[in-house]
């Protein structure tokens, strides 16, 4: 078990921005690897066990909003959630892309449409980049998580634009697969100081509570 106490250290940073980048690039290269080898029926069963272990969660089950992402790819399915989630009367919130790197908002209603930069969008009204702030909970995807609650994204820097208008008493859960949780003693998640940490990390085995760090 790696020592906790080094959260307070923050990130793991890399002293040339060159090496930085291209550790973020070989991670991402090789976990995108990874989950392309997923057959279409162990995603089917991620998404029903990842929905599990969240609708488990105290923050999540006594939530009237979470904030979540229509999943694309290789992602952790999160449609079976979003699905159960509206029929427990939780009010979804999905990302919409904005070409200045920000993340607007619209309600999940499943109604669907493709989107230039990411996973599909609602069809509906935007509701404006302060909609997330209605979340009691907030889903983000990852690529990976290490255990100092660093965060691998796909490299846009939305979420890391958009976790700064969260109160940080809200949570933060990214959602990734069971080998995506890496030991930050042993395999830290490359990180720069713009980068936002998470506070938790659900894979369809366990929640795992991070180190809460301010953003």
């Amino acid at each position: 078990m790696p020592d906790m106490t080094a959260a307070h250290l923050g990130p793991v940073l890399l002293a040339d921005p060159l090496d930085l980048r291209a550790a973020k690039r070989a991670m991402r290269q090789r976990i995108r690897a990874e989950r392309a080898g997923r057959t279409a029926a162990e995603r089917q069963a991620v998404a029903e066990r990842l929905t599990d272990v969240l609708l488990e969660l105290p923050e999540v089950a006594s939530s009237g909003c979470v904030a979540a992402y229509a999943s694309t790819g290789g992602e952790p399915g999160t449609g079976h959630l979003r699905a159960a989630l509206r029929r427990f009367g939780v009010r979804v919130l999905l990302p919409v892309p904005l070409p200045d790197g920000t993340l607007d908002w619209a309600w999940d209603d499943d109604d669907l449409r493709p989107a230039p930069v990411g996973g599909p969008v609602p069809a509906g009204p935007v509701l404006g980049p302060a909609a997330v702030c209605q979340a009691g909970v907030i889903l983000v995807p990852a690529l990976a998580v290490d255990t100092l609650g660093n965060r691998l994204g796909q490299g846009g820097g939305f979420y890391d634009r958009t976790l700064p208008l969260v109160d940080p008493g809200v949570s933060v859960v990214a959602l990734v697969h069971d080998g995506e949780v890496l030991d930050a003693a042993v395999e830290p998640v490359p990180a720069d100081r713009h980068d936002q940490p998470v506070d938790a990390a659900v894979t369809p085995q366990r929640c795992l509570r991070l180190p809460r760090r301010r953003r």
